[in-house]
């Protein structure tokens, strides 16, 4: 039995970031405009419609010999995936915060050499570009440091989440008598039958392992 292998670094792990996102944590800019309250009436809500009802699922083809599983799905809807994706969040939050605040500290001795910049002597004006370099030499560090931490834990949930994941799908192969389970986003079929979509029955199975 073929029991499909996965990448879920951006199924489960939706919130990592790259290094240009972790470069985006500055300040408005000084002087810059804010947002201004719209001038115009919120839409008015439409009416509640009647929810309509919910197909049942399709039942799993007798003697069929393969699968199909959903991998976005399971980490979106999972608990195990939905842990994850928090604790991922949870770093990326932090990381953010930490650069955010260093570009504070450098935008003020920005602020500082520009508006006294007729008031300092010589050493002091040096002593304060050293210091502004050196802040923009930390800030490039601490993003860097930040990635690498997101790219660990990253690879860590991935681990971790595979582990759970892939001895419930193969639990599942082998009551059904699969001869194989494939990602329907790496399968290339044009069309899968959806009695063959086992992702609710996988996601069942997992929470229910805790």
């Amino acid at each position: 039995m073929r029991v499909v292998k996965m990448s879920l670094a951006t199924a489960v792990l939706t919130v990592a970031l790259s290094a240009s996102a972790f470069a985006q944590a500055t300040t408005p800019p000084a002087g810059a405009p804010k947002p201004q309250a719209p001038t115009q009436p919120p839409a008015t809500a439409p009416a509640t419609q009647p929810a309509a009802p919910k197909t049942p699922p399709a039942p799993f083809p007798q003697d069929a010999k393969v699968a199909f599983i959903d991998i976005n799905a399971i980490a979106g809807t999972s608990t195990a995936g939905k842990e994850a994706s928090k604790r991922l969040a949870d770093l990326n939050t932090k990381k953010m915060a930490e650069i955010q605040d260093k570009n504070k500290q450098l935008q003020a001795l920005q602020t500082k050499l520009n508006t006294g910049g007729s008031v300092l002597n010589d050493t002091a004006r040096t002593q304060l570009e050293k210091d502004i370099d050196k802040m923009q030499r930390d800030i490039q560090f601490t993003q860097q440091n930040a990635q690498a931490e997101m790219n660990d834990l990253q690879n860590e949930l991935q681990a971790e989440f595979q582990k759970r994941l892939l001895p419930v799908i193969e639990e599942i192969a082998k009551e059904k008598n699969l001869h194989a389970v494939f990602s329907i986003a790496d399968s290339g079929a044009a069309y899968v039958h959806p009695g063959l979509n086992i992702t609710d029955e996988v996601v069942k199975r997992l929470d229910a392992k805790k």
